[in-house]
């Protein structure tokens, strides 16, 4: 082991980076691999755990056997048992066959569990039964399989904080730490940051036909301080948006400050998936019009209960001739966004005119957000920051809402 070249590991793997903390974990990976403990693998989401496994994998006696990768928090709660260990004909609704499970195919080789902070803890129980006697029940089965199996697991969760709220087994978690591999978040590796992005410059560059991308002295010092919530995947995009999108190849600090959110979104607390930690830039314009929204009820509610007073009394004045109208389903908050009062006047003229302003047009939900921006660049004279912040969303969100909605 000792005369491994740390740097041709990297290479193999796709690890890039001089980061001392980092390359102690690639040691240790290599120094345990020819063992068949459980490995717990940890650090944020986007950091790059996901080449650990099959390094411990390819330097394990097991490396001719198959390696088996499993994303926990993309299988449906309700099949995860069937899908890690299988199930017997008949056993449930859709089961028309026998099927093998993860742990009977990767049986004499290494299965990654990726994301395992997400797995139900009924099927944590099961998992602590494979890792204690190497044995586990297929569903809708009483017979007991047996495998022979080396579990790797990662995980961007706090599991002892999911241990503390009851989330997850404290005695599955001390079996699954035997070995346990931190790989740290890409803000304490500053200095591998430039070795990135040079990478992923020159990646793209290739990619997309173009010259690779520079950065300037201050957009590098800046790209350097930032806080980089999705670590290396977050920086891969930024890098690929620049490439494909600039066409001055030379990157100012202020250009670099287009695709990047503020930083005080990028310290929001991380949160693991499925727990409401889904912050897409969608959701964030969402937010914004949906609290404007709220600010403006009280006026909506008044201009529909002045139009539902008029649909009545026009239904009483065509009650006579049976004539059909539509559901007055139709006629809801979002919808009702202007508001003309009839005329008194009961004449024929009068009601069509009514009837047609029944048959407006619904205001989407895209046109409300295009007015939203509007407004507020013409209050601010078109400054994108002060806008961004008006609306609570991003000036990168904000810029790709402009161009979605063709504002110049």
């Amino acid at each position: 082991m000792a005369n491994i070249d740390i740097q041709e590991i990297k290479n193999r793997y796709n690890i890039t980076g001089n980061n001392a903390e980092l390359n102690q974990s690639i040691r240790k990976a290599i120094q345990i691999a020819d063992t068949d403990l459980p490995v717990l693998i940890t650090g944020e989401s986007g950091v790059g755990k996901e080449s650990f496994p099959k390094l411990i994998h390819d330097f394990s006696p097991r490396k001719h056997k198959k390696y088996v990768i499993v994303n926990c928090g993309a299988i449906p709660e309700g099949t995860m048992d069937s899908e890690l260990f299988g199930h017997i004909k008949g056993s449930f609704t859709g089961a028309l066959n026998d099927r093998q499970g993860y742990f009977e195919v990767a049986n004499g080789g290494t299965i990654f569990l990726d994301e395992v902070g997400e797995l139900p803890l009924q099927t944590q129980a099961r998992l602590l039964r494979v890792l204690q006697y190497g044995e586990y029940y297929r569903v809708g089965s009483s017979e007991v399989m047996k495998t022979d199996v080396r579990v790797v697991a990662a995980t961007n969760v706090n599991l002892l904080e999911a241990i503390r709220e009851g989330k997850f087994r404290q005695d599955l978690y001390y079996r699954l730490n035997a070995i346990p591999i931190y790989v740290p978040p890409l803000r304490e590796r500053k200095k591998d940051i430039h070795i990135l992005f040079t990478r992923f410059a020159n990646d793209f560059a290739d990619k997309y036909h173009r010259p690779a991308i520079r950065l300037q002295p201050d957009a590098m010092a800046k790209l350097e301080n930032y806080y980089w919530q999705g670590n290396i995947r977050q920086l891969k995009n930024v890098v690929e948006q620049m490439s494909a999108i600039e066409i001055d190849r030379d990157i100012s600090a202020e250009t670099l400050e287009n695709y990047l959110p503020d930083e005080s979104e990028s310290r929001l607390p991380i949160i693991a998936k499925g727990n409401n930690g889904d912050f897409s830039k969608e959701r964030e314009l969402l937010y914004a019009l949906l609290h404007k929204l709220d600010e403006q009820n009280k006026t909506y509610q008044e201009k529909i209960d002045a139009l539902e007073r008029a649909v009545s009394e026009l239904q009483n004045k065509l009650a006579p001739h049976q004539t059909k109208w539509k559901s007055a389903q139709v006629y809801e908050p979002l919808e009702a966004t202007e508001y003309t009062e009839p005329a008194s006047a009961d004449t024929e003229d009068n009601i069509d005119t009514d009837s047609q302003e029944q048959d407006k047009e619904p205001v989407s939900m895209e046109d409300m957000q295009k007015q939203m921006i509007l407004e507020s660049l013409k209050r601010h004279n078109n400054n994108r920051k002060l806008v961004s912040t008006e609306l609570g969303i991003s000036e990168r969100t904000l810029y790709r809402k402009l161009k979605d909605y063709g504002i110049n």
